[in-house]
């Protein structure tokens, strides 16, 4: 088993109409983590999980998921696409034994007639016949019976309800300890992924501009206030003034001195500071790819 679960280096991808959607995207995200990747709309990320499921061939660059070429990992991949295609005239029974007939060696029918079944779904019923909620439920049910090494989801929960979100990610984070299951999962949620997620990557524009171990990221930035000042040495993310006071989220370049109350931000904190402030340096821990050390 490799300790790398994906990696690009220098990956690119271009669309005739769309321009580029990936262009110098490199990152290292190691084996076992819970991993989530944020960015805005149109950032990339649909199109970066796209090539780590074999599904892209890239303009340039490369993208490497357990140690070989995503076509060469397909039975030891999962993935589950925005629209969860699925086949509509299957009931959800045949569904899943489809998933087993795919995936005999490794196929977990259990788990995936659990969470078919504490959905209350009908194992007659048509996929053309489900809710938005009801198909994922099915997505996820083949995704996690099919026991992957790797799990790539693109906005998963995002037709369940606020209970079901709650159950699902419970049962997500249970594989991922139980199995070693790197899961990789873009969301838009960001409360939802605070707690449950312990790698960071933060697509923009294209690029990582964040990526690595959660604590760590935290851990090299402050939530600063007090009176207006020179805050060099250290790199200011975003900042704003009211009246005398300034409020700035920062990375640290050594301690904090002078006048100034600071805390360690939240994770949702973080990603919106840096969301607003596209033009902030770039940061990858030395897990997520400079050996070496942090870089910008």
């Amino acid at each position: 088993m490799t300790d790398t679960a994906m990696e690009a280096a220098g990956l690119g991808k271009t669309y005739r109409r769309r321009g580029w959607a990936l262009r110098d995207c490199s990152f290292r995200l190691p084996s076992g983590r819970i991993c989530a990747l944020v960015g805005p709309n149109g950032a990339g990320k649909s199109t970066l999980l796209a090539h780590a499921a074999g599904l892209l061939r890239p303009t340039e660059g490369t993208m490497r998921v357990l140690g070989g070429a995503p076509a060469d990992a397909r039975e030891r991949i999962a993935y589950v696409a925005q629209d969860k295609p699925l086949i509509g005239q299957l009931t959800v029974a045949e569904t899943l034994r489809m998933g087993y007939e795919l995936n005999p060696a490794r196929w977990d029918p259990a788990t995936a007639e659990r969470i078919v079944t504490d959905g209350a779904l009908d194992p007659k019923a048509r996929v053309r016949t489900l809710s938005g909620g009801q198909r994922t439920r099915v997505a996820l049910a083949l995704a996690l019976g099919k026991r992957p090494d790797l799990m790539l989801l693109d906005e998963p929960m995002a037709d369940l309800d606020p209970l079901a979100r709650h159950e699902l990610m419970g049962m997500l984070m249970s594989t991922a300890l139980q199995h070693g299951t790197t899961i990789v999962m873009s969301s838009h949620v960001l409360a939802e992924l605070e707690g449950a997620c312990d790698y960071l990557l933060l697509v923009d524009g294209g690029r990582v501009r964040l990526g690595g171990e959660t604590e760590e990221l935290l851990a090299v930035h402050a939530l600063l206030t007090g009176p207006v000042a020179d805050l060099d040495p250290h790199t200011v993310v975003e900042s704003r003034t009211t009246g005398r006071r300034m409020t700035a989220l920062v990375r640290r370049d050594g301690p904090i001195s002078g006048d100034w109350q600071a805390v360690e931000p939240s994770l949702e904190e973080l990603l919106l500071a840096h969301l607003r402030s596209p033009d902030a340096p770039a940061l990858l821990t030395p897990s997520s790819g400079n050996r070496s050390g942090m870089t910008a």
